[in-house]
């Protein structure tokens, strides 16, 4: 079973399966998302389902659609507005892979007697050591595992990404010359529970946003804000007054509605706690490199695990640790084990 989102990456997957002998079935989550009032590309509207719908006749194989959108509210919408309700800042795409895709979805492909589950995500997995995990893909500028990292080891030995081995610009000469009707088709950046990607609008007619103070490092007050959850760490505070040197939000509490803000020395963090732990190696590794958001580059750490929480401290302090976003240790090959950041440790 290879599960389409209508995007090029997926495509290829089923084609690249196909044609290596496997007996394929494309399967489209429907989400019960709305389409939104832009005609920016989006993960797994309706639209999209039609596009997996012309991949699947273009390549001779079925295709089904099945309904997420109850598990999607449960384990991804809902723990979502929970987090920036409590002054957090959470990564959607990760609860989605480790519950949906590759949790629900991998279990329903099983229960119908499919013996995988594939996706087009830019990863590789090694079973060399007896336990599968993670490795980076070819495509470093597409590597995907940070997103991925949060799937159970056990799953990985029932699924296959096939563009392990191969670039972005590989995948669309591929998807040309075997003309899949989604061979130009521009990826989807947005949240895809998100409307035209206004997450104001979509918090704001969920859970009370009020505005509320702005203090300095010292709790003076020096201004206003438009509500807790519409601030992340690290974000550029606008103060409308001039202070002599920029200021960024270095915390938030929700207890008092009070986000804090300094200079972007404040920012830094010597360490972090993480929570919810997924472990791809027997044990930890003393010395890691850790990941704290996407566009972050792995920072060389030491790192210790004991039970479900885990301990990074870095080499050099890092900026705008925030509680929420997940952390994933690497070593030189790919993933060791990844957890939802807690608290930093200034």
């Amino acid at each position: 079973m290879v599960a389409l989102s209508g995007g090029v990456d997926s495509a290829v997957a089923a084609c690249l399966l196909k044609e290596q002998g496997y007996e394929v079935t494309g399967v489209t989550m429907c989400l019960g998302v709305k389409a939104g009032e832009s005609d920016r590309v989006r993960c797994c509207g309706p639209r999209e389902v039609e596009d997996a719908r012309n991949v699947c006749t273009a390549l001779g194989i079925g295709h089904h659609v099945l309904d997420f959108a109850p598990a999607l509210k449960s384990f991804v919408i809902e723990p979502f507005i929970r987090e920036y309700r409590e002054g957090r800042t959470p990564n959607p795409c990760f609860q989605c892979n480790r519950h949906l895709k590759f949790g629900d979805l991998l279990g329903k492909a099983l229960a119908m007697g499919f013996h995988f589950l594939a996706t087009g995500h830019y990863a590789r997995i090694d079973s060399s050591s007896g336990r599968p995990r993670l490795l980076h893909a070819r495509d470093a500028r597409k590597d995907q595992t940070y997103f991925l990292s949060g799937i159970a080891p056990e799953a990985l030995e029932r699924v296959l990404f096939p563009l392990a081995g191969f670039t972005k610009d590989e995948v669309r000469t591929v998807a040309r010359e075997a003309n899949l009707p989604v061979s130009t088709k521009p990826e989807s950046q947005d949240i895809c529970f998100i409307p035209d990607g206004d997450t104001e609008k979509f918090l704001r007619e969920r859970i009370d946003i009020s505005s509320g103070d702005l203090v300095d490092e010292q709790g003076v007050v020096v201004g206003r804000h438009r509500g807790l959850a519409l601030y992340t760490i690290g974000q550029r505070a606008r103060l409308g007054l001039s202070r002599g040197r920029p200021a960024y939000v270095i915390g938030k509490d929700p207890a008092t509605g009070r986000i804090t803000v300094g200079g972007r020395e404040l920012l830094f963090s010597r360490g972090l706690r993480a929570e919810g732990v997924t472990s791809f190696v027997g044990e930890l590794p003393f010395r890691a490199r850790a990941q704290i958001r996407y566009a972050h580059a792995p920072a060389p750490c030491t790192a210790t695990l004991e039970g479900d929480r885990l301990e990074v401290v870095f080499d050099q302090p890092q900026e705008a640790v925030t509680p929420g976003q997940t952390v994933a240790l690497y070593d030189e090959d790919g993933l060791l084990a990844s957890g939802i950041i807690q608290e930093a440790v200034p």
